[in-house]
């Protein structure tokens, strides 16, 4: 497959191993959270979890953190604040789940232009990842 030369390279996070391995255990989010903290993953579970129980506003505050913490990393590993960010990279869905998390917790307190916001960086970022989240 040729890479288009005008659009830029995907973005790929590294692995967390650790952390993954203490969130797929079941560890509590909280605790991966508190011991991982630049670890999007454990906040989007944090903001999942919130959401299931109703608790809008705490999700919408878990999943801005996982959401920052998860655009310093993007950052880091040379994205650009565009181009795309693959679901299909397990590292990535850490983010791509806390951008979602974020987005219906906006939509749930009725913000609704971070609602847009976030799908259109999920749509940008990788399409796939509307559908994973719910949101297509």
């Amino acid at each position: 497959m040729t890479r288009n030369l005008l659009e830029p390279p995907e973005t790929l996070l590294p692995e967390s191993p650790e952390a993954q391995g203490a969130l797929d255990a079941g560890t509590d989010p909280a605790e991966v959270a508190a011991q991982h903290p630049a670890f999007s993953a454990a906040w989007a579970a944090l903001a999942d979890n919130a959401l299931n129980s109703g608790e809008n506003i705490a999700a919408y505050a878990y999943a801005r953190t996982g959401y920052h913490r998860g655009l310093d990393a993007l950052r880091r590993s040379g994205w650009k604040g565009f181009g795309p960010v693959p679901w299909r990279h397990e590292p990535n869905r850490g983010v791509l789940r806390s951008v979602a998390a974020l987005a219906k917790a906006a939509r749930a307190i009725g913000e609704t232009e971070e609602f847009d916001r976030c799908r259109q960086l999920l749509e940008d970022s990788d399409p796939a990842s509307l559908e994973a989240n719910d949101l297509a």
